[in-house]
């Protein structure tokens, strides 16, 4: 597959057609490093012009002592997806090494069990409700015209900015497809991929193409590239991990700190790889994970090659839950890349598209930073993937706005071994629009479901019963009401721009 394309400006509420067939190669921008010895010496120095070179020094320093920070989001992939966290079916080799080189999170919490949301809540630290004036934001398709908006969210990369960072992300966006919301308006240097899901083309619906979308663009910036059909689509997370080397091998040249985003697209359906590889006996899914796997390592080598490991977090985790259920219009799509396998057995009950049960929101997580976070190590208290907001700016010098709610806290302390509990006991499962499905105290989870016209709860002790499988509200009424109680103050706290409960003490 050739991967040297023109480009075409996005300029309309749409994308428009990719026409022209000429292919010229396109180039990831270079940013030249700034050299001190290009200063011109003068015979007589005045004091402010000596001071004036010691504060570029001073930052060229800094710059060099800031961590660089690599950030993997998996897609679609479950708590036990990977077999560090207990998979019987897939083979993670690469992403397991973590479990002793860093921190594994056993208790880590994606901000909502769909993609668009979860994405949001990570960007910016705040629960999907309240994002865009508190309008929410759900699920983005192509013929949406919303997104994160810009005007109104500060992502993180945004403030990483601010501190001379250099910021890049290869893969899915999904906070929304037009210019105004892709990467580039978020605080992002860099971004190549695709706006929105691999199954978001042309097929939907059941092979139909009832559903009126149009072909997957690849975006380099804010240009497309070129349209994308199935066969371009496989061969992309080559072509994403491959960029993303070459950026970081860029900034490492230019001794410039970096935030790198790594968003996978092939766990995701349709679960399309590259040629060549694949061959497991356990189908479509399975040699997409381990494709991922793969990925990851390629990336933690080259950072070792590099000579980077000792000043680069690594932080992988995933965005949501995974499709666990049959979906029989995708499968008329894309047939085996698309067939969900029942039969396999997972840990936590139920998965992506819903908040109330553990398996759609509670996914695998590890964190790595030589010398800083010891190695080997396990925390079995709650974090959220709101909290890298929070965490990130804090541990480069950045400021937290203060002008909104944020939801996420700083757990460097916690991941570091200084602190050995955690910022919160309580979270709460939020549909993107300021439903509160669930809420977990400690190890206990009270289930709020909506789905029939009245209203029914079910309580589960986590620390027992993992999979949620017996209910025991009937015996614990008292905790029941503590917990809707909470879920309750908890949507008051969103519509009146309030702070979240998240520390509370029940005797229970």
């Amino acid at each position: 597959m050739n991967l040297s394309f023109n480009k075409k400006k996005l300029h309309s509420s749409t994308i428009p057609p990719f026409h022209s067939s000429t292919i010229t190669p396109f180039h990831f921008s270079t940013f030249p490093l700034f050299h001190y010895s290009t200063i011109p010496l003068f015979h007589h120095y005045t004091l402010p012009l000596i001071i004036f070179l010691l504060s570029l020094f001073s930052f060229h320093l800094q710059a060099q002592d800031r961590p660089n920070i690599i950030h993997i989001i998996g897609d679609d992939i479950g708590y036990d997806d990977f077999s560090s966290f207990g998979s019987k079916y897939y083979k993670t080799p690469n992403i397991d090494k973590l479990e002793k080189e860093g921190i594994k999170i056993t208790n880590f919490y994606a901000p909502h069990s769909t993609c668009t949301p979860s994405r949001a809540a990570f960007m910016t630290g705040r629960y999907a409700p309240r994002v865009n004036d508190r309008t929410g934001l759900g699920v983005l398709f192509p013929t949406d015209n919303n997104g994160l908006d810009s005007s109104k969210e500060i992502t993180f990369t945004k403030q990483l900015k601010k501190l001379n960072y250099k910021t890049a992300l290869f893969g899915k966006w999904h906070l929304g497809h037009l210019p105004k919301f892709l990467p580039a308006a978020h605080g992002f240097d860099e971004y190549l991929g695709i706006p929105y899901p691999n199954d978001h083309g042309p097929e939907r619906l059941g092979n139909t193409g009832s559903r009126g979308y149009p072909m997957i663009p690849l975006i380099h910036n804010t240009e497309k590239v070129r349209d994308l059909d199935n066969n371009d689509l496989a061969e992309m997370p080559h072509l994403f991990v491959r960029e993303a080397c070459k950026y970081i091998a860029e900034r490492v040249k230019n001794k410039e700190p970096f935030y790198l985003q790594y968003s996978n697209i092939e766990t995701h359906t349709p679960w399309f790889i590259p040629k060549g590889f694949g061959g497991s006996k356990y189908g479509a899914f399975a040699d997409a994970v381990e494709y991922f796997d793969r990925s990851v390592g390629v990336i933690l080598d080259y950072v070792k090659q590099l000579g980077i490991e000792k000043n680069t977090i690594i932080i992988i985790h995933t965005d949501n839950g995974p499709l666990i259920e049959k979906y029989d219009e995708l499968e008329a799509c894309y047939g085996a890349f698309a067939a969900v396998d029942t039969s396999k057995y997972h840990i936590l009950r139920d998965g992506k598209y819903q908040s109330r049960f553990e398996g759609g929101q509670h996914v695998p997580c590890f964190v790595k930073w030589p010398e800083h976070i010891p190695a080997g190590t396990v925390t079995n208290e709650m974090i959220t993937g709101a909290d890298w907001f929070t965490t990130i700016i804090t541990l480069v010098g950045g400021q937290i706005p203060n002008d909104r709610v944020i939801d996420g806290m700083d757990v460097m302390p916690l991941l570091s071994g200084k602190n050995k509990t955690s910022v919160r006991n309580t979270y709460y499962s939020f549909q993107p629009k300021n439903i509160v499905d669930g809420v977990r105290y400690n190890h206990w989870k009270c289930v709020i479901d909506r789905r029939q016209k009245e209203v029914k709860y079910y309580l589960y002790d986590l620390a027992k019963d993992p999979s949620e499988k017996k209910d025991i509200s009937a015996s614990n009424l008292i905790i029941v009401k503590s917990l809707v109680a909470l879920a309750i103050d908890a949507e008051n706290a969103i519509k009146n721009n309030l702070s979240l409960k998240e520390q509370n003490n029940f005797n229970f």
